[in-house]
């Protein structure tokens, strides 16, 4: 397998994807703004500017509230372009809570709608789909066999091993399912992308030779602050000199926000924020009531949202302790480059604790912990030197690991070993 160093080259165009069309199948898609809504929108918006023809298939706005964005509401299908990329969107229910069997509708309603009417549009030269959705994987390998194209899947999660440990009512046999399907998409990949190192034992275990892995990690898509702390802590209230923590994206189950209530409830003189949509949103909030020191705050708005992050004083991730989760949250990309410190509660193994641990800019505490979360925040309350100092590390680490033109330059990469792969057989 590829090292990350082997994908670096220097930022510019794909020379193989200039004047070739590209099919991109996420079911997230701009205007989302969170997940991985805003990785794909990149990817397609490069992709044009290199001088390919991008069409994205995708579904209708709806991640991380769990709700169809008004403006879609009325939509069954359509082909919307959005700065210069063609966008075939399809109609699927939108499950408010989760449980086994509403998953599998939300999946199943991707795929049947996407059988039924596909993307009106030319033979495309490759195809590129991103996991989860598990949809998106299925139907991105049906689009490549029909037109007898390469396909490229990236994982950026496996739903079958987030089925197992997610808390959703029916999730082992959810489970087993997504698995045996996410196995047999890979293993019809030319290339199989993966997003984190720990994924390739996963990956591998699914049938797919080592040597058809190719990392390509995510990058920080956000932009750095561009307002004083102060002046934004100000605006939001915040008041200073009171020790102010920041959750920010999806409130799912798969999360274990109830370890951020009960921080609130342990320590009355910190401020707890939890900012973003999710369908556990109104059960945290009613968990929480009547706690002063528990607050909620809607998704800011992109330019808005680096500021937020950066006018707190420590930045969290949180999960179950029952998730040994290998992918990493797009909010951590995100923390790193707004200069605070994380704190991540997480499981030691996976995913988030190994990058935290390789950025130095955080602490890595027990899932499900408050009173080592606490800990952890009152350690750098205490230390606001050592505390600026961990955040410093953050966006130095995006500089050297996580920019925006090394990601999509391992894009470009991946794309033309498809296509290269191909054309040495023809």
């Amino acid at each position: 397998m590829l090292e990350d160093s082997d994908y670096r080259k220097k930022p510019g165009e794909s020379e193989q994807l200039r004047h070739r069309r590209v099919l991109l199948v996420s079911t997230n898609y701009a205007p989302e703004r969170a997940g991985i809504g805003p990785y794909a929108t990149q990817i397609a918006e490069h992709w044009v500017s290199g001088g390919a023809e991008v069409h994205v298939w995708a579904g209708l706005p709806h991640y991380p509230a769990w709700r169809t964005e008004p403006a879609y509401r009325s939509v069954w299908r359509t082909v919307e372009e959005r700065n210069s990329v063609l966008v075939h969107r399809r109609r699927h229910t939108v499950p408010p809570r989760q449980t086994a069997l509403r998953r599998a509708l939300y999946e199943a309603s991707i795929v049947a709608h996407g059988l039924v009417a596909p993307p009106r549009m030319p033979r495309p030269d490759v195809v590129l789909a991103q996991l989860p959705s598990l949809a998106g994987g299925v139907l991105g390998a049906c689009a490549a066999r029909r037109w007898g194209v390469p396909f490229v899947p990236v994982v950026q999660d496996l739903m079958g091993a987030a089925a197992a440990q997610s808390g959703i009512r029916g999730g082992g046999q959810m489970a087993a399912v997504a698995g045996s399907i996410e196995a047999h998409v890979l293993r019809r990949a030319t290339l199989v992308g993966v997003i984190h190192e720990s994924f390739v034992g996963q990956v591998t275990a699914m049938g797919v030779p080592c040597d058809r892995i190719r990392l390509v990690p995510n990058w920080s898509h956000v932009a750095r602050p561009s307002q004083p702390r102060a002046e934004t802590r100000a605006r939001l209230g915040w008041q200073e000199g009171r020790t102010t923590i920041l959750h920010s994206g999806n409130m799912g189950l798969k999360q274990g926000l109830e370890v951020l209530v009960e921080t609130a409830r342990q320590a009355p003189e910190v401020q707890v924020v939890l900012m973003g949509e999710g369908n556990q949103r109104e059960a945290l909030r009613s968990l929480g009531a009547g706690l002063p020191n528990l607050h909620f705050l809607p998704p800011a708005g992109e330019d808005e949202f680096p500021n937020v992050l950066a006018a707190a004083d420590v930045l969290l991730v949180t999960q179950r302790a029952s998730v040994l989760d290998m992918s990493i949250p797009s909010k951590l990309t995100s923390y790193f480059a707004t200069g605070r410190p994380v704190v991540a509660s997480v499981a030691r193994e996976g995913g988030t604790a190994q990058e935290v641990r390789r950025s130095q800019a955080g602490l890595v505490v027990p899932p499900e912990n408050a009173a080592a979360l606490l800990s952890a925040v009152r350690r750098l309350a205490d230390d606001p030197a050592a505390a600026d100092e961990l955040g410093a590390r953050g966006p130095a680490y995006v500089d050297t690991h996580l920019s925006r033109e090394a990601g999509l330059d391992r894009m470009n990469a991946l794309v033309d070993e498809a296509l290269g792969a191909r054309e040495a057989r023809i």
